[in-house]
C-alpha cells in the first residue's frame, strides 16, 4: 500500500527573483570550487541520498502527475537516477584527468610540448525537464553537469506540478544552494530563464520549444543540447517473428500510456501480414490487460487534458479503420492502447507525433517503399525499429538516419543508462547519458607547454625567415600521399618494398624479385 505523503501546492518562482538566482549560481562557479573532484563527488552522493530519502514523495508526485504505477516510477525513473549518481561517481576521477597527446595526433617532433587535453567545466548551465519522465529527465542531465563541475539552475516541466515543487525542495534542501536552484513556472518564467546568459542549455521536450530554445541561445552564441522526438517508424517484414514484434511493440506503447519521445508513431509493415500481426497485436493486449487497459493499475494516464484533446483528435481525424482499442474517457484521462489501419501516408495518424498510445499501420509491397515513406514522413527521426532479417535490418540502417535505434525490438537503446543517447538533425542536438554525461558539460581543453630550453629548435618560427631552417623541418615532418590525383592509392616503392622484403631470404624466387626492385628504385631515383 502506497504511503500517504504531503506535497506542496505549486507555487511559481517570482519573476524578480530569477535574474539573483543565476547571478548567485555564476558568482558560485566563479569561486572555482566546483572544479574540485572531491566538491562534485560530495554532491553526487548528496543527490543520491536525496533521490533515496524523497523516494515515496516521487512515488506519490508521479502518481499524482500521470497516474504513474510505482513498479514503472522505480525503474525508469527513481533507480534510474541513483545508477546515474553511482556510475559518475565510480568513474568521475578518470573521466576528469587529463588527456596526455601523442603520436599520431601530435608529431615526434613537438612531442616535448607535452600536449593533452585539459577536462574543463562548462559554467553556468539551464536545464529545462519535459513532463512525460519529469524525474530522470531532469536530474539526469543534473548529474552530467554536476560530474562536469558546472553550476546549474533547473526547470521542471509545470505540466507535472507535484513532481516540480518535490524536486525544488530535493534540490534546494539537500544541494549547494549557491551553485543550484530550481525555477519553477510556465512561459513567463522560462522566458525570463532564457533572458539570462547560460554557459549552456540543455532542454528535452517538443521540437516547437526547442526551435524557440535554439533561436534565443543562438542571440548569445550559447551551445544547446536539444533532446527532442520525432515521428518514429517500425518495419515489419516477412520475415520477423510477429507474435514478438507485436508484443514488443505492444509495450513501446503502453510504458507511460505511450508518452514516450523514442516510441513507434506508425509501423510500415508487408501487406501480406497485416490480418496476422493484428492478431498478434490483440494477443499481446490481452497478456499485457487480462481485464482490459481501463482496470490495469499499470498504465498510465495522459498528463492533462489538453495533451488528451490533441491525441483524441488524431483518431477523430483519421480516415483509417481502427483494429485494437480505441476507447478513452476524458475525465480519467484515460486512452486505450490503439492501433489503426491507414491506408495513406496523408493520414493524421502518421504526420502528427503522437506522444501517446496509439500508432498506425500502413501496409507496404515491399522494403523499398517502406524506407521510402519512412525517409519522406521524417528523414532524422529519434528512433526506428526493424523486425526483419539481418540483411532487411541492416539495410534499414544503412538507409535511414535516426538519432539512435533498436533491431527487433523497441528502444531498448534508450533504455540503458550509460550508453550515449540523443537525437540528430531535428529530432536533436548532442547526446548525454554515462560518460557522454560528463561530456555533454565539459570543455575538451587543449594545453601545450613548451620548454623555455626548446627555443633552438622552435627557431624557424622567427623572423627573418630562414627557407633553409623550413626546408629542414618538411623533411622531418612532411608526409607524402600514397594516391593520385584521380584519388586511386599508388602501390610506390615502399609498399613493393615491404612486400619483396617479406618473401623467404632463401627463396630464389624471392632473391629474384629483390634485385628487380633494387633495379627499379635506382630507375625512379634517376628520373626525379
Amino acid at each position: 500500500m502506497a504511503t500517504k505523503v504531503s506535497i506542496a501546492e505549486f507555487q511559481a518562482t517570482a519573476l524578480d527573483s530569477i535574474p539573483k538566482l543565476a547571478s548567485l549560481s555564476r558568482g558560485t562557479f566563479r569561486t572555482h570550487k566546483t572544479k574540485k573532484i572531491q566538491w562534485r563527488l560530495v554532491q553526487l552522493r548528496k543527490l543520491y541520498w536525496a533521490v533515496e530519502d524523497y523516494r515515496p514523495q516521487l512515488l506519490a508526485a508521479l502518481r499524482q502527475d500521470l497516474h504513474k504505477a510505482d513498479f514503472e516510477a522505480i525503474i525508469s525513473e527513481i533507480d534510474w537516477v541513483l545508477k546515474d549518481c553511482l556510475f559518475m561517481i565510480k568513474h568521475l576521477e578518470s573521466w576528469a584527468k587529463d588527456e596526455k597527446l601523442g603520436s599520431p595526433a601530435v608529431p615526434p617532433t613537438f612531442s616535448l610540448m607535452k600536449f593533452r587535453i585539459r577536462k574543463e567545466p562548462l559554467g553556468t548551465v539551464l536545464i529545462i525537464g519535459p513532463y512525460n519522465y519529469p524525474i530522470q529527465l531532469l536530474l539526469a542531465p543534473l548529474v552530467g553537469a554536476i560530474g562536469a563541475g558546472c553550476t546549474a539552475v533547473v526547470k521542471p516541466s509545470e505540466l507535472t506540478p507535484a513532481c516540480a515543487m518535490v524536486l525544488k525542495e530535493l534540490i534546494e534542501k539537500r544541494l549547494d544552494t549557491g551553485a543550484f536552484a530550481v525555477v519553477n513556472g510556465s512561459i513567463p518564467e522560462t522566458n525570463a530563464l532564457l533572458n539570462e546568459k547560460w554557459d549552456k542549455i540543455f532542454f528535452t521536450g517538443s521540437d516547437v520549444v526547442g526551435k524557440i530554445v535554439a533561436v534565443k541561445a543562438a542571440e548569445t552564441l550559447t551551445p544547446v543540447c536539444l533532446e527532442l522526438g520525432g515521428k518514429n517508424p517500425a518495419f515489419v517484414t516477412k520475415n520477423a517473428n510477429l507474435a514478438l514484434a507485436a508484443r514488443r511493440l505492444m509495450w513501446g506503447k503502453t510504458q507511460n500510456s505511450g508518452q514516450v519521445c523514442m516510441s513507434q508513431n506508425y509501423v510500415l509493415i508487408d501487406k501480406d501480414i497485416v490480418p496476422t500481426f493484428i492478431e498478434f497485436l490483440k494477443v499481446a493486449y490481452k497478456d499485457m490487460f487480462p481485464n482490459g487497459a481501463r482496470a490495469s493499475p499499470d498504465l498510465a494516464r495522459i498528463v492533462n487534458p489538453r495533451h488528451f484533446n490533441r491525441i483524441k483528435k488524431m483518431l477523430d481525424n483519421t480516415k483509417g479503420t481502427i483494429v485494437m482499442g480505441g476507447q478513452m474517457d476524458e475525465s480519467d484521462l484515460f486512452i486505450e492502447p490503439t492501433a489503426v489501419l491507414v491506408n495513406s501516408t496523408d493520414d493524421s495518424m502518421i504526420q502528427e507525433e503522437s506522444f501517446g498510445p496509439i500508432f498506425a499501420l500502413y501496409p507496404v509491397n515491399s522494403l523499398d517503399e517502406a524506407l521510402n515513406i519512412a525517409n519522406a514522413v521524417h528523414r532524422t527521426p529519434l528512433s526506428l525499429f526493424s523486425f526483419g532479417s539481418k540483411a532487411e535490418n541492416n539495410r534499414v540502417l544503412n538507409e535511414m538516419t535516426s538519432g539512435g535505434a533498436t533491431l527487433n525490438d523497441t528502444y531498448f537503446h534508450g533504455s540503458v543508462n550509460t550508453v550515449p543517447f540523443g537525437g540528430v538533425g531535428d529530432s536533436g542536438w548532442g547526446s548525454y547519458r554515462g560518460k557522454a554525461s560528463f561530456d555533454c558539460f565539459t570543455h575538451f581543453r587543449t594545453v601545450a607547454e613548451t620548454p623555455s630550453w626548446a627555443d633552438s629548435l622552435i627557431r624557424v618560427r622567427y623572423m627573418p625567415y630562414d627557407w633553409g631552417k623550413l626546408r629542414m623541418l618538411n623533411r622531418l615532418t612532411a608526409q607524402k600521399p600514397n594516391f593520385n590525383r584521380t584519388g586511386a592509392v599508388v602501390k610506390g616503392f615502399g609498399y613493393w618494398t615491404a612486400l619483396v622484403f617479406g618473401l623467404g631470404a632463401s627463396s630464389a624466387k624471392g632473391a629474384f624479385l629483390r634485385w628487380l626492385v633494387i633495379l627499379a628504385a635506382s630507375y625512379y631515383a634517376r628520373q626525379r
